[in-house]
């Protein structure tokens, strides 16, 4: 078995450990958003874990109506902006705490007048120690350059913290009962999606409001496990100039959880199929998928399930997927 396949088995497992330790510290931070109300939310983070701040993204502007952005680490980094963030709030997402933009973006934000909250898997790290709260991710050592489960505690932690903020008893009940359904979801498969997957060289993800995260973190896999030219768009976009390029040969793997945007999705995958692409959607009635009782959550159960598809994927196409070709485990950019 990969480092990859059983890294992501152990994910229920890390966002049972990550829930507990952290329930105190969610409840106490939210308070403090709550009576401060802050005006914005900026994001810092890159890679699989910038999927997970614009994950948070939409559900904190979907609960609470802030908006939430992220900020170009280099506009501090190598540019040497000062920032206005007065009353602001700054989470910082990343699993090794090390890279230095990052950490020079969180230290400008927090100078900024800004409230830093850092989610991050190594607790000794530069951007845990200069954060003003830093949640641990629990995920323990990750051997595959694919992160798995620190990601998916990530978007565990995102949606406890918006929860909580938005005091939505449903949503709160059902980041409790994240565990077990991910323990189911990490027994679906997709053989469709990896017998098309395992035969292209390009693929279209999409997705719409969270979904749109993980269809950006599928794509990302994609590559750099399986090397398949993988795109990542949401439903709306696409229909623009990506859709120009969709022809028999470039498949469609879509997220469509039961949500608001629903009704869109369909009508989108509707035409998709009428001009011929191949559509592989995850959603009622198509590729299965682990419902979790609230469905702007619905994403990280289809991200637990995806990431076995992955992983498979790259097996099928003879590549290792804990050792991408060009890739290292820690990526530090200035």
């Amino acid at each position: 078995m990969s480092a990859m396949a059983r890294e992501a088995a152990e994910a229920p497992d890390v966002v049972a450990r990550c829930l507990a330790l952290n329930a105190a510290a969610i409840a106490e931070i939210a308070r403090r958003l709550r009576r401060h109300q802050p005006p914005v939310v900026l994001t810092c983070a890159r890679g699989s874990s910038d999927h997970a701040a614009r994950f948070l993204k939409y559900l904190v502007e979907i609960l609470l109506g802030i908006p939430c952005c992220s900020i170009g680490a280099s506009v501090v980094s190598i540019y040497g902006a000062r920032l206005n963030l007065k009353n602001a709030v700054c989470v910082t997402i990343s699993q090794s705490g090390k890279s230095p933009d990052i950490v020079a973006v969180q230290e400008a934000a927090r100078a900024a007048g800004a409230f830093t909250i850092a989610l991050v898997n190594s607790e000794d790290s530069p951007v845990a120690a200069s954060s003003d709260i830093c949640f641990s991710l629990c995920a323990g050592p990750e051997i595959s350059v694919a992160a798995t489960k620190s990601f998916i505690a990530s978007l565990a932690t995102a949606a406890a913290l918006a929860a909580e903020w938005a005091n939505s008893r449903d949503m709160q009940d059902t980041v409790q009962n994240l565990p077990t359904v991910l323990g189911r979801a990490a027994k679906i498969d997709w053989p469709e999606a990896i017998d098309v997957a395992s035969r292209v060289d390009s693929i279209y993800v999409l997705g719409r409001g969270p979904a749109l995260a993980i269809a950006q973190e599928t794509a990302l896999k994609l590559k750099e496990t399986c090397a398949i030219h993988a795109e990542a768009f949401s439903m709306a976009e696409v229909m623009h100039g990506p859709l120009e390029l969709l022809t028999g040969e470039i498949p469609v793997l879509a997220y469509s959880p039961d949500d608001a945007s629903r009704p869109f999705a369909l009508e989108a995958l509707a035409k998709l199929r009428k001009i011929g692409a191949k559509v592989l959607a995850v959603e009622s009635g198509g590729m299965a998928y682990a419902p979790t009782g609230h469905p702007l959550l619905d994403p990280i159960s289809m991200i637990q399930t995806a990431y076995r598809i992955v992983e498979a994927t790259a097996r099928m196409r003879d590549r290792d997927p804990d050792n991408p070709r060009l890739l290292t485990k820690v990526t530090e950019t200035v």
